[in-house]
């Protein structure tokens, strides 16, 4: 159907298309190549002041290293300034934030597409709200608290508050999927012995599986990029990739800090790119999902 449709448009029209296309892919792609292949090179060849032509040969690099290429951004990242610590800290606060955003969205979700009560309403709404808000802003509501508690600093600290600022989110999310799934399903399998608690776990949940790897993935997106929330309350021994690869372009002084961030940035993004291409399936499923409802 496609195919005939293209076959229909003026010939200009489809250049025009595949024009637009073409350009919005290289704007897309072009600056994380270039990135990818200048963290292989010296800070004077990827930054360059004479001819960019030099982070392509890598004139500068050849000369202090005997190669157009180098891994010294990698292991003065990785292996000098501890980034393998901050990765570390990445993965813990991202899978527990997802698991635990999941775990309440899920339940909560259900609970108000399944109610008939006026109160869902103004659950949803209020979530709502809270959601708008500024990150800063829930933020410096918790710092005093932590200070008194004696637990700033520490990963639990910001598990806590990017939950709370994740789950209106997967709430409304997990809502919209709920309410797509017809209430038949429930009711049948509770007519046939089920409880309302395994109708959920047995029935529902498998239909909802596109729709919980969606709202999961942005989830974890959302712990993986923060910076507000991990550079407020977090020390700097705990810190996620994103506050330390600030750190790296905050101390531009020091010899190679440039190109050890810039290292950072592509350890920190392919992991992502990855991700996305796995789940690209998933994801477009579950969002198609969850704007139809049954």
């Amino acid at each position: 159907m496609s195919d005939a449709v293209a076959q229909k448009r003026p010939l200009a029209l489809n250049a025009i298309i595949y024009g637009f296309i073409v350009l919005w892919v290289i704007l897309a792609a072009v600056p994380f190549f270039w990135t990818v292949w200048g963290s292989f090179k010296v800070e004077a060849d990827f930054f360059s002041r004479e001819s960019w032509w030099n982070a392509i040969f890598g004139t500068s690099t050849t000369r202090q290293t005997g190669n157009a290429f180098t891994g010294a951004g990698y292991y003065g990242a990785w292996v000098l300034r501890d980034f393998w610590r901050a990765a570390g800290n990445t993965i813990i606060v991202t899978v527990c934030v997802t698991v635990i955003s999941l775990t309440l969205g899920t339940l909560g979700g259900y609970a108000l597409a399944r109610s008939g009560r006026n109160y869902a309403f103004w659950i949803l709404i209020a979530a709502l709200v809270f959601r708008a808000m500024p990150h800063i802003t829930l933020v410096s509501g918790y710092l005093l608290p932590f200070f008194q508690l004696n637990i700033w600093g520490v990963l639990p600290t910001s598990i806590i508050v990017l939950v709370a600022i994740n789950q209106p989110f997967t709430l409304w999310m997990l809502h919209s999927f709920f309410l797509s799934i017809p209430k038949d399903l429930d009711e049948s399998a509770m007519v046939d012995g089920c409880t309302r608690f395994q109708a959920f776990r047995l029935v529902i949940m498998p239909v909802m599986w596109p729709g919980v790897v969606t709202t999961g993935l942005f989830s974890f997106l959302l712990g993986y990029n923060d910076f507000a929330v991990t550079a407020m309350l977090l020390s700097a021994e705990n810190q996620t990739m994103v506050p330390k690869i600030s750190s790296f372009l905050g101390s531009i002084q020091e010899t190679g800090n440039v190109m050890y961030a810039v290292a950072a940035v592509v350890s920190a993004t392919v992991p992502l790119f990855i991700l996305v291409l796995f789940f690209q399936r998933q994801i477009v499923s579950g969002l198609t999902a969850g704007a139809v409802k049954g």
